[in-house]
């Protein structure tokens, strides 16, 4: 098993990464949640990795904290939760707010992230209200994994910024329809937005 990864990004977007473990280049799937929290390219990062070995691939996932992938592990025990939808959960909602819709049972929120319909959202309720205490320990780190240390340079244009958002949502699940709309109104409000905040903002709106 591949437990962690230390090396040099270079590539860089919201569902993925390409990094450069001396000579040999890791493709990661990532949450966006912990995208935020990488580097910049061709910078050095340390991810904690997760292997899923199939009959076609071997795909490797990674997180930024050890409580994210924590959290990763407790979703994709559940029936009918795979690590790509798993990944997707992660990425539509931060751990912590995840926790919340747990414990206050909120199956509408959590309707709302692409793929997770209202059965598949009432067994996440279900079941991880009752797994959720082995994860308690690795809270803190969650939390720490959404304080958003990560940054995109606010240099960016903002054409190039609104089609970086636009992908980044439509790679996440929602449609392109969707993440145009959401996209536009927010840089109608803040034009000089980094593609970052803006997907941020745009995800936040998805609720």
């Amino acid at each position: 098993m591949i437990g962690r990864l230390t090396g040099i990004i270079i590539h860089k977007q919201a569902d993925q990464i390409l990094l450069d473990v001396n000579g040999v280049g890791y493709e990661v799937e990532v949450s966006f949640n912990s995208y935020c929290q990488l580097p910049e390219l061709q910078q050095s990062a340390a991810i904690h990795t997760h292997l899923v070995v199939r009959e076609d691939a071997q795909l490797l996932y990674g997180f930024a904290s050890l409580g994210e992938r924590a959290l990763f592990r407790l979703l994709i025990k559940i029936n009918g939760v795979g690590p790509k939808l798993a990944l997707a959960i992660l990425s539509g909602m931060e751990a912590p707010a995840l926790a919340a819709c747990v414990a206050n049972q909120d199956v509408a929120t959590m309707t709302k992230i692409p793929g997770v319909g209202k059965k598949t959202a009432e067994r996440l309720v279900m079941e991880l209200r009752d797994k959720m205490g082995d994860w308690q320990s690795s809270l803190p780190t969650a939390l720490e994994m959404a304080s958003g240390k990560g940054s995109v340079t606010a240099a960016a244009a903002v054409v190039s910024a609104q089609e970086e958002a636009e992908s980044a949502l439509i790679n996440l699940g929602y449609k392109p329809v969707q993440a145009t709309k959401a996209v536009a109104a927010i840089i109608k409000q803040t034009p000089d937005i980094t593609s970052e905040a803006l997907i941020r903002q745009a995800l936040k709106g998805m609720f």
